[in-house]
């Protein structure tokens, strides 16, 4: 069932609510209508309930500290070089916020805002959002909403925007995944179907050229740790080309703890998936139940279009139209 949405907060001037989603096993999820944030996530295991996302127990805590902790990012997730696209015949500059390159929708994006909350009948919630024409530099008035549902353990994200003038969308689910809930993410283990990945230079920026994983560092097609050979985590920051023609129905990541005690399962409909090991996060605040967050201390599993896409004419194109919206959706269960 969902719970009523009751306020935690107050966010340039709005009330930030928050509504717990919690299923016929047990599964409970809380979502903050402050950037349609999955706040905690936790999972009945062995002694009881644990939290399998990295978040904060205060609304306050997140737009000082939070590095899209489980937050809807966009209007584009991800990087777009150099802060600037054509469209139209047009070129359109955006806000730069991770050097010259424009990160998650900028500094303003819709992850940074309040959206709307509506508890829907069953163990979902609808989040809105209407980002005005020229909002960090994009053209169109876009609409979007994002759907939570939740059935036993697994949680189904369902996105969609209209938009009244063409203009690139790609949103993402930037969870931070730790099925230990605490510590470091390198003893997970993680297999993904992807025979290929956009192949990066500078500022993470894809060239445009897309390599086979085989024989690289970015081969996850059968399971391995997120650590080196002593053991060490590895900073991943990349995105892998997901098989086409794949069953939609299967998963396309699968992610084991450390001890065997949960596993992750992943599907989704986009050609990407971005894998990030946490080696810029710098959370300098407790987390969920005073934890401390380290270094590598989760891994994100951003289901996606490709990075910087609307630069690159030979990419899947995140634009959208009048007549073509964009929609989107992944499951993913934990358990």
């Amino acid at each position: 069932m969902a719970s009523q949405p009751k306020k935690i907060g107050i966010h340039e001037g709005r009330d930030v609510l928050e509504t717990v989603l919690e299923s016929q096993t047990g599964a409970r999820v809380a979502v903050m209508s402050y950037g349609a944030v999955i706040r905690d996530w936790q999972v009945p295991v062995a002694g009881g309930m644990r939290s399998v996302v990295l978040g904060f127990d205060r609304f306050e805590d997140y737009p000082e500290h939070s590095p899209y902790f489980g937050a809807i990012a966009g209007r584009v997730a991800n990087r777009i070089a150099n802060s600037r696209f054509a469209l139209g015949g047009r070129e359109y500059r955006l806000p730069a916020n991770e050097g010259s390159n424009h990160l998650h929708g900028g500094p303003k994006g819709v992850s940074k805002q309040v959206w709307d909350m509506e508890a829907l009948s069953g163990e979902a919630v609808r989040l809105s959002l209407t980002s005005p024409d020229g909002e960090m530099g994009y053209p169109g008035r876009l609409k979007i909403a994002v759907t939570y549902r939740l059935s036993g353990n697994a949680l189904r994200i369902e996105f969609a925007a209209e938009t009244d003038a063409p203009t690139p969308v790609s949103l993402v689910q930037h969870n931070y995944f730790n099925l230990l809930g605490e510590g470091l993410i390198c003893g997970h283990e993680l297999q993904v179907a992807a025979n290929a990945y956009t192949v990066l230079g500078d500022g993470f920026i894809p060239t445009g050229e897309i390599r086979p994983v085989a024989g690289t560092p970015y081969d996850f097609r059968a399971p391995r740790e997120l650590c080196d050979n002593a053991g060490d985590p590895i900073p991943y920051d990349i995105n892998l080309v997901l098989d086409t023609g794949r069953d939609p129905m299967a998963p396309v990541a699968v992610v084991t703890a450390p001890d065997g005690s949960l596993t992750l399962r992943l599907k989704t409909d986009r050609p990407g998936l971005q894998v990030y090991t946490g080696d810029k996060m710098n959370v300098t605040v407790p987390g969920l139940g005073g934890r401390r967050y380290p270094r590598f201390g989760a891994l994100c599993l951003e289901d996606q279009l490709f990075p910087d896409a609307v630069n690159h004419a030979h990419f899947p194109s995140p634009v959208i139209v009048p007549d073509r919206p964009y929609s989107h959706w992944c499951v993913i269960e934990i358990g």
